[in-house]
């Protein structure tokens, strides 16, 4: 039986996670000198990149858990200057869209988000909301990992899906982050 939107949106939302894990987790071995150089990308820098990419995850995943947030998400463009103190905030925001998903109903999908714009509420259905914001991690993701090969530091692989044959592989990261294959695959 296919898994259907619901689980997918769920999947979708772990997959970020990890991602994100996997992506801090290997920063992590950067200098501050090196997470803070200038690089070519939309945001200059590994920090203001993956800084970026927290809080455009904040002002939505506020907006989808009803919150009214809006542009006060981004008043500091570098809210954590440090990986010690982005992976655990970054980790904290991926949690809450995790149980975002997890809420979603096939009803649910079909609901508008209203999103605090300050001068204006932008209303967008629920599943595209999110189809938007898994798009803008995804996007920004690459240009940090293009910027950390440019270090010495390897880019770990994230273009890897939940492929079943793969479980093996991510064992390890899912038993850092309190998973097992069951918590993201439950129906």
């Amino acid at each position: 039986m296919p898994a259907g939107l619901v689980q997918t949106f769920r999947a979708l939302a772990h997959n970020n996670a990890w991602a994100n894990h996997r992506l801090l987790t290997a920063c992590a071995a950067l200098s501050q000198v090196d997470f803070e150089a200038e690089r070519t990308g939309f945001f200059p820098s590994l920090q203001r990149t993956l800084n970026h990419i927290h809080v455009i995850d904040l002002f939505y995943v506020d907006a989808l858990e009803g919150g009214w947030l809006g542009p006060a998400a981004w008043e500091n463009e570098v809210p954590y200057p440090s990986l010690v103190t982005l992976k655990p905030a970054q980790a904290a925001v991926d949690e809450r869209l995790i149980a975002v998903c997890d809420a979603l109903t096939p009803e649910s999908l079909n609901t508008v988000v209203s999103i605090n714009r300050d001068a204006t509420v932008q209303a967008e259905r629920r599943d595209r909301l999110l189809m938007h914001l898994f798009q803008h991690q995804i996007h920004h993701r690459g240009q940090a990992h293009a910027m950390l090969s440019e270090t010495s530091v390897a880019p770990p692989q994230l273009d890897e899906f939940f492929a079943e044959g793969e479980a093996s592989l991510r064992a390890s990261e899912f038993a850092e982050l309190g998973w097992t294959e069951d918590t993201v695959w439950k129906s």
